[in-house]
């Protein structure tokens, strides 16, 4: 499993979030929503420091991650954050 942050979707977080180098940027599992790898589940976003990282990607400085315990969301796919400039959102692709 690989996970890719693009650079819009990195503009995005920083403004949004306020986020800066040296920051982490943690993608977690929710019940609920509308997700599109598992059906029931959605995935959320805090801004902290990792315990047991799966997989990241570092941008501008910034540390973005999915912990071991939410792997089992992703069924070993790649996943991609980009953003969606038209809804002006974030979006989480399979890879």
């Amino acid at each position: 499993m690989n996970m890719t942050v693009t650079n819009d979707a990195v503009e995005w977080f920083k403004k949004e979030l306020d986020v800066e180098s040296g920051d982490h940027v943690q993608f977690f599992v929710r019940y609920g929503g509308c997700g599109n790898f598992q059906s029931g589940f959605s995935l959320g976003v805090a801004v902290k420091a990792p315990d047991e990282e799966a997989v990241s990607d570092d941008k501008e400085g910034i540390h973005f991650y999915v912990e071991q315990k939410d792997e089992w969301y992703f069924d070993g796919a790649d996943f991609e954050v980009t953003y969606d400039k038209e809804e002006q959102e974030i979006k989480y692709n399979h890879g």
